[in-house]
């Protein structure tokens, strides 16, 4: 059995954990595999949608195979600690913060710990409505480990991004969408559906035009005002003159689907 894998449709590309028995824990050799696939998603033109979920229905990601991961009796130096983290299970963090496509994380169960960071690290989130979330690490004595003390507070703010961080408590659904960390909540039923929807109604659109879109909002979020308009300006002339642009605005005007080239 594959313990992560990939699959194709419609423009939409999903990478699936695939561990149901361990709450999709992920192993580091799953994470290698994940960041090829990564990689594999930016770099194919027919991918214009990733969609990251985990296989069954109790769990998202329940985050790092604890076997994987050594105790404080373990003999290991804080280096070889470290380096855990850093070497490996950081892999993904990395190869995300270059893919210029929409990723939208389909959380059907729980994400705790380094599986809720798995899921921050995307840049939407649809939750069925039975799936919950948990930062975690506090419960076990751990700091925040793979990014969530970075992407957490980007997301619902410095005050309770601590309230997650330094309580461990578990956030429903409704709340996660309350709190704008869920963009969506689907009934548990509708769930697949619902998100194929959701990926789909990104994929339609022009496909330079989104990877564009997405670029300079995370460009913007760093840069003082006057770069950022800079910036749109840039961007603005530049997808103004590509065929996908051009098809767009014609297939508005004729009321038709759009069928654009990737150019």
């Amino acid at each position: 059995m594959q313990e992560i894998y990939w699959t194709f449709a419609e423009g939409v590309g999903t990478i699936t954990l695939n561990r149901p028995d361990a709450r999709n824990a992920f192993t580091f050799a799953m994470i290698r595999e994940w960041e090829r696939l990564i990689r594999h998603a930016g770099d194919d033109d027919d991918v214009r949608v990733v969609v990251l979920t985990g296989a069954g229905d109790k769990a998202f990601c329940s985050g790092v195979d604890l076997g994987q991961i050594s105790n404080a009796d373990s003999g290991l130096t804080p280096i070889e600690r470290k380096a855990q983290l850093h070497d490996e299970i950081h892999r993904v963090a990395r190869a995300m913060a270059t893919l210029d496509k929409p990723v939208i994380a389909a959380i059907n169960g729980v994400a705790v710990g380094a599986g809720l960071d798995m899921a921050l690290m995307c840049d939407m989130r649809i939750m069925s409505s039975t799936a919950s979330l948990s930062e975690g690490y506090i419960r076990v004595g751990l700091t925040p480990g793979d990014g969530g003390a970075y992407y957490l507070p980007r997301i619902v703010g410095t005050s309770k991004a601590l309230e997650m961080l330094l309580t461990g408590d578990f956030v429903s659904a409704d709340e996660a969408l309350r709190i704008g960390l869920a963009n969506r909540v689907a009934p548990a039923e509708d769930f697949a559906d619902e998100t194929r929807a959701f990926a789909q109604s990104i994929a339609r659109h022009a496909p330079l035009t989104s990877r564009m879109i997405k670029r300079i909002t995370y460009q913007s979020a760093g840069a003082d005002l006057n770069t950022a308009l800079d910036l749109a300006s840039s961007h603005f002339a530049v997808i103004a003159a590509t065929e996908d642009s051009a098809e767009a605005l014609s297939a508005m005007k004729e009321k038709r689907a759009p069928v654009y080239r990737g150019r």
